[in-house]
């Protein structure tokens, strides 16, 4: 397993402390929005702004060590897990957020019939619903 050291220099991107704080949150886990992941930051860091930020996971991004989403009437959020073909589950009652592995498994798992000459690599999928905790509020309040 590469530390996140080793990660940001494969990548081709400099070691700073607030690249391996932000890296550090998203392995963490989750979907993420930047506030969030700012505020973890900051406890890891004597001080860091919110634009830097921004700045750095727009580098993790752009070297394919973090992915953003953004789900429908949702801020941006951002995850680890980048460079494979899942995709999103989204609770329409809380905005949860959950992986779904493809299940075709190549990229992309689906093809349009027509491309428009352009070479797909990846295909974006959000799925909606809600989750169990919200269908059990939703059964709750239906039953009283």
């Amino acid at each position: 397993m590469s530390t996140g050291e080793e990660l940001l220099r494969e990548h081709g991107l400099r070691v700073t402390r607030p690249r391996l704080a932000v890296l550090e949150v998203l392995t963490g886990g989750g979907h993420l929005e930047v506030d969030e992941i700012a505020q973890r930051v900051r406890g890891r860091l004597d001080s860091v702004s919110t634009q830097a930020v921004y700045d750095v996971l727009g580098a993790l991004s752009r070297a394919g060590l973090a992915r953003r989403i953004e789900p429908a009437g949702s801020p941006a959020r951002y995850e680890a897990r980048a460079g494979d073909n899942h995709h999103h589950i989204v609770c329409r009652g809380c905005g949860a957020i959950a992986d779904v592995d493809c299940a075709v498994g190549e990229r992309p798992c689906l093809m349009p019939a027509d491309v428009h000459g352009f070479e797909l690599d990846e295909a974006e999928i959000t799925f909606w619903g809600l989750c169990s905790s919200c269908r059990s509020r939703r059964n709750a309040d239906i039953a009283s």
